[in-house]
Protein backbone atom coordinates (compact mmCIF):
# COMPACT_ATOMS: atom_id res chain seq x y z
CA UNK A 1 0.00 0.00 0.00
CA UNK A 2 1.03 3.54 -0.86
CA UNK A 3 -0.74 5.80 1.56
CA UNK A 4 1.21 7.22 4.42
CA UNK A 5 0.43 5.64 7.68
CA UNK A 6 -0.81 2.68 5.71
CA UNK A 7 -4.88 3.66 5.81
CA UNK A 8 -6.29 4.44 2.33
CA UNK A 9 -7.85 7.65 2.10
CA UNK A 10 -11.65 8.21 3.22
CA UNK A 11 -14.30 10.42 1.31
CA UNK A 12 -14.91 12.17 4.50
CA UNK A 13 -11.21 14.01 4.39
CA UNK A 14 -11.36 15.32 0.95
CA UNK A 15 -15.24 16.54 1.32
CA UNK A 16 -14.43 18.60 4.79
CA UNK A 17 -11.00 19.98 2.99
CA UNK A 18 -12.54 20.77 -0.82
CA UNK A 19 -15.95 22.77 0.57
CA UNK A 20 -16.18 25.95 -1.30
CA UNK A 21 -13.43 24.88 -3.89
CA UNK A 22 -13.15 24.71 -7.40
CA UNK A 23 -13.29 21.07 -6.91
CA UNK A 24 -16.50 22.12 -5.17
CA UNK A 25 -17.71 24.15 -8.16
CA UNK A 26 -17.12 21.58 -10.99
CA UNK A 27 -18.44 18.81 -9.45
CA UNK A 28 -15.93 16.81 -8.60
CA UNK A 29 -16.52 13.96 -6.27
CA UNK A 30 -14.11 10.99 -4.61
CA UNK A 31 -15.44 7.71 -5.69
CA UNK A 32 -12.84 5.18 -4.39
CA UNK A 33 -9.31 4.25 -3.26
CA UNK A 34 -7.19 1.21 -3.62
CA UNK A 35 -3.94 0.06 -2.38
CA UNK A 36 -2.24 2.08 -5.08
CA UNK A 37 -4.80 4.54 -6.62
CA UNK A 38 -7.33 6.54 -6.11
CA UNK A 39 -10.36 7.74 -8.21
CA UNK A 40 -12.73 10.68 -8.42
CA UNK A 41 -15.49 11.73 -10.97
CA UNK A 42 -16.75 14.91 -12.58
CA UNK A 43 -19.84 15.59 -14.52
CA UNK A 44 -20.19 16.58 -18.00
CA UNK A 45 -22.50 19.32 -17.89
CA UNK A 46 -22.44 23.01 -18.16
CA UNK A 47 -19.85 23.87 -15.59
CA UNK A 48 -17.17 20.97 -17.99
CA UNK A 49 -18.05 21.91 -21.43
CA UNK A 50 -16.71 24.57 -24.05
CA UNK A 51 -19.07 26.09 -25.85
CA UNK A 52 -19.52 22.70 -28.63
CA UNK A 53 -20.55 20.90 -25.33
CA UNK A 54 -17.82 18.82 -25.32
CA UNK A 55 -15.71 18.38 -22.26
CA UNK A 56 -13.30 21.16 -22.07
CA UNK A 57 -9.60 20.25 -22.04
CA UNK A 58 -9.13 23.15 -19.16
CA UNK A 59 -11.83 20.78 -17.15
CA UNK A 60 -10.16 17.53 -18.10
CA UNK A 61 -6.66 18.80 -16.86
CA UNK A 62 -8.47 20.27 -13.25
CA UNK A 63 -9.66 17.04 -12.63
CA UNK A 64 -6.32 15.11 -13.10
CA UNK A 65 -4.20 18.00 -11.24
CA UNK A 66 -6.65 17.49 -8.26
CA UNK A 67 -6.81 14.00 -7.78
CA UNK A 68 -3.20 13.57 -8.54
CA UNK A 69 -2.12 16.25 -5.55
CA UNK A 70 -5.08 14.77 -3.38
CA UNK A 71 -3.45 11.26 -4.20
CA UNK A 72 0.37 12.73 -3.68
CA UNK A 73 -0.92 14.46 -0.23
CA UNK A 74 -2.26 11.10 0.56
CA UNK A 75 1.81 9.48 0.60
CA UNK A 76 3.29 11.73 3.04
CA UNK A 77 2.85 12.62 6.86
CA UNK A 78 1.25 16.36 5.85
CA UNK A 79 2.71 17.14 9.50
CA UNK A 80 6.16 17.51 7.75
CA UNK A 81 5.79 18.22 4.33
CA UNK A 82 3.55 20.14 1.55
CA UNK A 83 2.98 18.44 -1.71
CA UNK A 84 2.44 21.04 -4.35
CA UNK A 85 1.79 20.44 -8.38
CA UNK A 86 5.01 21.02 -10.69
CA UNK A 87 3.72 20.26 -14.11
CA UNK A 88 1.77 18.44 -15.89
CA UNK A 89 0.41 17.35 -19.15
CA UNK A 90 -2.70 15.87 -20.47
CA UNK A 91 -3.23 14.13 -24.25
CA UNK A 92 -7.13 14.67 -25.17
CA UNK A 93 -8.35 11.57 -26.67
CA UNK A 94 -11.93 11.55 -27.82
CA UNK A 95 -14.59 13.81 -26.33
CA UNK A 96 -17.20 13.14 -23.58
CA UNK A 97 -20.47 15.29 -23.83
CA UNK A 98 -22.74 14.12 -20.70
CA UNK A 99 -22.45 11.77 -17.86
CA UNK A 100 -19.61 11.87 -15.81
CA UNK A 101 -15.75 10.89 -16.39
CA UNK A 102 -13.41 8.80 -14.07
CA UNK A 103 -10.04 9.94 -13.12
CA UNK A 104 -8.17 7.29 -11.69
CA UNK A 105 -4.21 8.21 -10.21
CA UNK A 106 -1.70 5.85 -10.03
CA UNK A 107 1.78 6.44 -9.24
CA UNK A 108 4.59 6.19 -11.86
CA UNK A 109 7.56 7.77 -8.48
CA UNK A 110 7.04 7.93 -5.85
CA UNK A 111 10.61 9.37 -4.76
CA UNK A 112 11.67 11.89 -1.64
CA UNK A 113 11.11 15.27 -3.11
CA UNK A 114 9.52 14.35 -6.42
CA UNK A 115 6.23 12.21 -7.34
CA UNK A 116 4.82 11.35 -10.90
CA UNK A 117 1.68 10.05 -11.49
CA UNK A 118 -0.57 8.95 -14.24
CA UNK A 119 -3.78 10.13 -14.52
CA UNK A 120 -6.60 8.24 -16.84
CA UNK A 121 -9.72 9.54 -17.45
CA UNK A 122 -12.48 7.56 -19.21
CA UNK A 123 -16.07 8.11 -20.02
CA UNK A 124 -19.01 5.98 -18.56
CA UNK A 125 -18.42 3.19 -21.17
CA UNK A 126 -14.63 3.04 -19.75
CA UNK A 127 -13.21 4.71 -23.12
CA UNK A 128 -10.03 6.31 -22.46
CA UNK A 129 -11.05 10.60 -22.84
CA UNK A 130 -7.75 12.09 -21.42
CA UNK A 131 -4.49 10.38 -20.36
CA UNK A 132 -1.93 12.96 -18.35
CA UNK A 133 1.00 13.14 -16.09
CA UNK A 134 1.20 15.03 -13.32
CA UNK A 135 4.51 15.48 -11.00
CA UNK A 136 4.00 17.32 -7.27
CA UNK A 137 6.76 18.74 -5.56
CA UNK A 138 7.15 17.24 -1.79
CA UNK A 139 8.61 20.48 0.21
CA UNK A 140 9.44 20.64 4.16
CA UNK A 141 7.08 22.42 6.21
CA UNK A 142 9.49 25.03 7.96
CA UNK A 143 10.08 24.08 11.92
CA UNK A 144 8.01 25.08 14.36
Amino acid sequence: MIWFGGERPRYESFAAANADSMITWLGMEFVEAGDDFLRMRMPVDARTVQPMKRLHGGASVALAETIGSMAAGRCVDLTQFTVVGAEINANHLRPAFSGWVYATARPVSLGRTLQVWSIEIADEAGKLVCISRFTAAVIPLPAQ
